[in-house]
């Protein structure tokens, strides 16, 4: 090699990993901020209260996300419900209904 030839480098960004934010909220926080600004634009679209009820209702979800969400891991709010609606016992001792025997294997 001469001394004329240089590595060729490039900008790599610091982490791979990071999750696309919008505003900083998650793009599943955004699209339910979508979601009730389109029902309620919808429902209340037409009436004298469409300006408290749906950008109003939006702001407040946004708020709400925005400080329950702050120093929290990615998808919090998702592991958060299934968190709520997973059965409180759990038993390892349990039967299993769904196991079915091969043909030709023993079960003991």
């Amino acid at each position: 090699m001469s001394n004329n030839d240089e590595l060729l480098t490039s900008n790599v960004p610091r982490t791979l990993e990071t999750k696309s934010k919008i505003m900083g909220f998650e793009l599943s926080d955004v699209l339910i901020l979508l979601l009730n600004l389109s029902i309620q634009n919808l429902i209340f679209g037409s009436t004298p209260v469409k300006i408290p009820m749906v950008f109003g209702t939006s702001a407040v979800i946004g708020l709400m996300l925005f400080f329950f969400k702050k120093g929290k891991p990615e998808n919090h709010i998702r592991h958060y419900f299934e968190h709520l609606l997973a059965p409180t016992v759990r038993s390892a001792n349990g039967t299993d209904e769904n196991y079915r025997i091969k043909k030709g294997e023993l079960n003991e």
